[in-house]
């Protein structure tokens, strides 16, 4: 009896169940009218399972069947499971992206979390702003948590030829344009491209950041890797479930043991791996909500120093399938051996170093040799100057290499709809040496930075052969995106930004290898240009529109609501 009773005066829900007062009285008897007994809660870890699924959400179509998974795993443990619907950033359905919303996800998650009798939490999450949204709620919330990730999608297939989620959606759209396949030929494309739930099977931003959650230490060791319909899933997530009620009891936090170092780790990970432009902004909003200094330099260095090894797509030639065949995540961070440091805790109280100790190379073509890599360098490089004094970023190991030093006249687009309406206007002068430029698609002017980095080329240039082109916008891409694109140019065009300044026939040098990204123009000529510019009127009048727009920070920066980073303290709520 003594014991239960100081689990109960230890655990943060005894604040609402175990006293005597009257609102304890209310919080049991409710407890009660919803058919649970003294028995069910008492002196136990309440674990919160936070769901992000809707009817809409193809990447966790299972995430109900895993719910029951996480349910019998917390049960199991002895603690008390509780599920919360979180909102569902549905990434193929949500418009005008699910980027405007990640923040109201994380800010979600971090007041439901806060302000309910919840000791734990299993993040449930994949589809790709639900990883950081639900990671960042829950580092601020100071809550110990473990992130189950949802697993990425089997193969698609169309007859002979197998299929990865947006990058072969991109590529076979190219090849629709230019006439090389027909309507039959894309109406099985289309049926065939995702034939299971889970997430991109590709390394698009989900499996990206699933994975830069699980070198952050924030998962069960080789969580990230498995395909969603294995029954290898279901088992980690009520693996997920046990290890949540062990870190409720010993009070195990994110930021108990997340560390710069944890950072550079995932850091690594997502450059060995080919991964997402996305990871940039995410990582470091993720690193702001706990006060850890990470910056666009720090992915620059890595990237120096990092082959990319993972031979996935975009980048390279398999699917995550057989990149969990070759041994997963745990056998690519071994693979890295000193690149990465062992020594960085983990959710569990290992250290990433022991959890990997024993992991394999099942494939050395999936998961490539030091020696032997897909590229010499990472996956990213970040790019300074006259048009990106704050930066820019490029996923060179998807980009054709002889546009990665690239001189030519500009091709200026105001906004999407102006970019679709004209891009094949045949009276407008494109050829391939133009540099194509689409503006206000940043954080605010887009608004919430939508993926449309990868502007489509000219379909009369697409008939002539023409597969890539540099693009430079201050949008994203979606990480199944490939080819010559500059993104996340900040500041970005709609607060006058260099890129708002642009005009078509300006010459631009992009030189990766110096990491630069210059606008060739006088200084005086864009001194009268700014002169002349006027801000552009506001997407949104009211809502949380509005509240983006006024708090959102820049590309650089996270575009985090700059009211919810750093690690200030929030009360506790009070119980009256």
């Amino acid at each position: 009896m003594e014991n239960q009773e100081s689990a109960e005066i230890s655990l943060r829900s005894s604040r609402w169940f175990a006293a005597t007062d009257l609102r304890s009285f209310g919080h049991r008897s409710r407890a009660a009218q919803l058919g649970y007994s003294a028995a069910d809660y008492a002196g136990k870890p309440v674990i919160a399972i936070v769901n992000t699924w809707n009817s809409l959400s193809p990447c966790h179509a299972h995430f109900p069947e895993r719910v029951e998974a996480v349910r019998r795993g917390v049960l199991q443990a002895g603690g008390f499971p509780l599920e919360f619907p979180a909102l569902s950033l549905s990434e193929p359905f949500q418009k005008p992206t699910t980027m405007l919303y990640r923040n109201l996800l994380a800010m979600e998650v971090e007041e439901t979390l806060r302000s309910h009798p919840i000791d734990g939490a299993v993040l449930m999450g994949g589809c790709d702003k639900t990883t950081p949204g639900l990671i960042m709620g829950a580092s601020s919330a100071d809550m110990p948590s473990v992130f189950m990730p949802a697993g990425p999608m089997l193969p698609g297939r169309w007859g002979n030829t197998v299929l990865g989620s947006g990058s072969d959606s991109w590529k076979f759209w190219d090849q629709k344009r230019a006439g090389t396949i027909s309507e039959d030929d894309w109406a099985g494309i289309e049926a065939g491209i995702a034939r299971s739930p889970g997430h991109c099977m590709t390394m698009g931003t989900a499996s990206t950041m699933t994975s830069a959650a699980e070198a952050l230490g924030l998962t069960l060791p080789g969580a990230a890797s498995i395909p969603a319909a294995f029954s290898d899933h279901a088992r980690m997530a009520a693996e997920s479930g046990r290890l949540a009620v062990d870190l409720a009891l010993k009070g195990r936090t994110p930021a108990s043991f997340l560390t710069k170092t944890s950072f550079e780790n995932a850091i690594t990970v997502v450059m060995a791996l080919g991964g997402s432009t996305n990871a940039i902004i995410h990582l470091i909003a993720m690193a702001r909500r706990l006060e850890i200094d990470v910056s666009l330099d720090d992915f620059d260095r890595v990237s120096r120093d990092v082959p990319v090894i993972a031979n996935i797509r975009p980048s390279g030639e398999y699917l995550m399938e057989a990149f969990y065949d070759a041994g997963g995540l745990p056998a690519l961070m071994r693979m890295l051996g000193e690149l990465l440091d062992g020594s960085a805790e983990t959710v569990a109280g290992s250290t990433l170093g022991q959890d990997i100790a024993s992991a394999t190379v099942f494939n050395n073509d999936v998961i490539r040799p030091l020696d032997n890599p897909i590229a010499g360098e990472g996956a990213l490089a970040v790019l300074r100057g006259s048009l990106a004094p704050d930066g820019a970023v490029i996923k060179t190991s998807a980009a054709t290499e002889e546009l990665l030093h690239h001189r030519g006249p500009a091709v200026v687009f105001d906004g999407y709809k102006d970019m679709k309406a004209r891009i094949d206007d045949e009276s407008i002068h494109i050829d391939a040496n133009s540099v194509l430029i689409l503006r206000d698609a940043g954080p605010i002017g887009g608004p919430g930075m939508p993926e449309w980095g990868q502007l489509p080329i000219p379909a009369r240039l697409l008939k002539q052969g023409v597969t890539d082109m540099v693009r430079i916008s201050d949008a994203r891409m979606s990480g199944t995106s490939y080819g010559a694109c500059v993104l996340h140019v900040a500041p970005e065009s709609a607060l006058g930004g260099p890129l708002a300044l642009v005009e078509t026939g300006d010459i631009i040098e992009l030189d990766t290898k110096n990491r630069r990204l210059d606008l060739l123009v006088d200084e005086d000529v864009l001194e009268s240009r700014r002169a002349a510019w006027k801000r552009p009127e506001p997407k949104y009048a009211r809502g949380y529109g509005a509240l983006a727009a006024a708090q959102i920070t820049q590309a650089n920066e996270g575009c985090d609501f700059a009211i919810l980073e750093g690690a200030a303290p929030t009360p506790e709520p009070a119980i009256y």
